[in-house]
């Protein structure tokens, strides 16, 4: 009897009807599951910072931002759960049970070794491919680095690196992430 080596991709739906459990955390890519693992307390530390920040900033503006329980719909065979994501007119209660979302106007990846790669080459090109994002924020916890994306064009986007120490203007929300809030420690 043969065997079918290779399992048919995974939608969307197919993928939000699984329970992973309480304690394990999985992404969709491109169909296929892939398993995730927590942060470190540097990771789980700007990721705090910046949801209080971005929080505090969009309060009254029709957006809010969400932490990586939210998924991002990227289309029907991929699902990502970005550090940060901010949607705008999302916040009624028609949208409290909801667990995903397809229209971010803003992601953040806190960047690891482990991540690193497939953050940069498989998933900066779907979210480019989003019609509504503005902004996409790599930020780099060993270095202070950060690269930001912000759309000028349906398809043009400014790529900058910015150096350690460097603050995020964010005009679309009328924002500026000062560079000492994100790295604040206690």
């Amino acid at each position: 009897m043969a065997t079918n080596r290779y399992a048919p991709l995974l939608t969307v739906e197919e993928f939000l009807r699984i329970d992973f459990g309480p304690d394990k955390k999985a992404e969709l890519s491109n169909g296929v599951i892939r398993m995730m693992a927590g942060g470190t307390a540097a990771h789980n530390r700007l990721q705090g910072n910046l949801m209080r920040i971005l929080g505090n900033g969009l309060r009254g503006s029709g957006c809010s931002a969400y932490g990586s329980d939210m998924g991002v719909r990227m289309h029907d065979f991929s699902l990502r759960y970005p550090d940060v994501s901010v949607f705008c007119g999302r916040d009624g209660p028609e949208n409290d049970k909801l667990r995903e979302f397809d229209d971010p106007k803003l992601v953040v990846e806190v960047l690891s070794p482990s991540t690193r790669d497939e953050d940069v080459a498989v998933k900066l090109p779907e979210y480019k491919s989003v019609p509504t994002m503005q902004t996409i924020l790599f930020i780099d916890p060993e270095t202070g680095g950060m690269r930001l994306l912000q759309r000028t064009g349906p398809a043009a986007w400014n790529d900058a690196e910015l150096p350690p120490g460097s603050d995020v203007p964010l005009a679309e929300f009328g924002l500026t992430l000062a560079n000492e809030d994100i790295f604040a420690r206690g």
